[in-house]
């Protein structure tokens, strides 16, 4: 079976993140940078596909000279492959532009499943993979925390607010993997070693035969105000102090 799965490189999710005082967006400089996390839960299951009924995993991703990283990161998992694509023009591209290069790339290579992340950590648009299968002319299913396929169709569960959706899709299609689907394993000193010798294809969205264009841009970057201090009530007296509690909660915070 010929696997897909997407990956982008983000901010780790402990990292502190400043704005730029222009506002057009991050600074970047002492950022470590990380594989998505939700795209971690592709990953493993694009694996354990492979594991399960052979084939082989073709990591695609779409980002600067560092995210050559995560793509290492996931063939040191255990995928086979990967397709980089590092353009200059790709900077600040919004979810169609994103989502335009991944399917060209995809178009190119035999693709039976493609696995992507339920949203990335960064923008947190969650549109990449919908707009992705939209443009190969693919069914999608988001938010997947469950996984079977019998080679023709997949079965998927998708949890909505106090119950569960089971969906049936035929192949080929798009999945976004939730937290819940599986727990990602970590590199192997052999994986990661074995990785360094397996292929990665450079490309530029021309070689790929696309102009990249974004339908949306970031005006600005606004970090979020700071926090007031707290304020502590003090005296002998709960009733007192749940009077004055009271009285802030009503007349400065106004949430009562």
């Amino acid at each position: 079976m010929n696997i897909v799965a997407c990956v982008k490189q983000v901010p780790d999710t402990e990292a502190q993140i400043k704005v730029k005082p222009d506002g057009s967006g991050i600074d970047e400089s002492g950022i470590k940078w990380v594989m998505n996390p939700y795209d971690e839960f592709g990953v493993e299951e694009a694996l354990k596909l492979k594991e399960k009924v052979g084939g082989d995993v073709t990591i695609v991703c779409a980002g600067p000279a560092r995210a050559m990283e995560s793509i290492r990161t996931a063939l040191a998992m255990g995928a086979d492959k990967g397709i980089h694509i590092d353009d200059p023009a790709l900077e600040g591209a919004d979810a169609y532009a994103t989502a335009q290069v991944l399917a060209a790339a995809i178009k190119g290579i035999p693709h039976d499943i493609i696995f992507c992340g339920q949203r990335a950590i960064d923008d947190d648009s969650g549109q990449v993979a919908s707009v992705l299968a939209e443009l190969l002319d693919l069914p999608v299913v988001t938010i997947v925390t469950k996984f079977e396929t019998d080679g023709k169709t997949c079965k998927v569960v998708r949890p909505v607010e106090g119950a569960q959706f089971v969906i049936e899709s035929p192949l080929p299609c798009v999945l976004t993997a939730q937290k819940g689907l599986n727990e990602p394993r970590y590199a192997s000193l052999p994986g990661i070693m074995k990785a360094k010798k397996k292929p990665v294809d450079v490309k530029k969205a021309a070689d790929l035969g696309v102009s990249v264009e974004s339908k949306s841009k970031v005006v600005k970057m606004v970090p979020p105000p700071a926090r007031p201090p707290g304020k502590i009530i003090s005296g002998d007296e709960p009733a007192a102090k749940a009077a004055e509690l009271a009285k802030l909660l009503r007349e400065e915070a106004k949430v009562i």
